[in-house]
């Protein structure tokens, strides 16, 4: 069906082959809003739906079988990235990568972890800097 985004930060979030993920995590026919938030929206959603207190990186929300939202909040991926070895960019694709599988009904485990590997792999963003050796 179709794929929105939304962002509700200043800089604009990156560009990355949203709607093929989500034809390949959830099929076509499936619609699905990407909404990027700021860290007071984030946590207030957080607390609002799952009574958690912190900023999330992501959050997932089905909405009906065929439709669903995802959160974003851009700050939290940020700081995140050199800890998980990506760029700014390939942690925003690995937090939406993860919310759509959680759309699709995986839960954190050693499936979702292969299947996060795999569309990370298929999907791979090229660095800007590569390390030359």
């Amino acid at each position: 069906m179709s794929i929105t985004i939304d962002s509700t930060v200043r800089k604009a979030p990156p560009s990355l082959p949203y709607e093929m993920l989500k034809d390949e995590v959830l099929g076509k026919r499936y619609s699905l809003y990407i909404n990027f938030v700021g860290e007071k929206r984030g946590r207030n959603i957080n607390q609002e739906s799952r009574g958690k207190s912190y900023v999330p990186n992501v959050l997932s929300f089905p909405l009906t079988e065929s439709s669903g939202e995802i959160y974003i909040t851009p700050a939290v991926a940020k700081r995140e990235a050199k800890d998980w070895d990506h760029t700014y960019p390939e942690h925003v694709q690995y937090l939406f990568i993860h919310g759509l599988l959680h759309l699709k009904g995986y839960d954190h485990g050693d499936k979702m972890e292969a299947l996060e590997s795999k569309l990370m792999k298929k999907c791979s963003i090229k660095r800007t800097n590569p390390q030359r050796g």
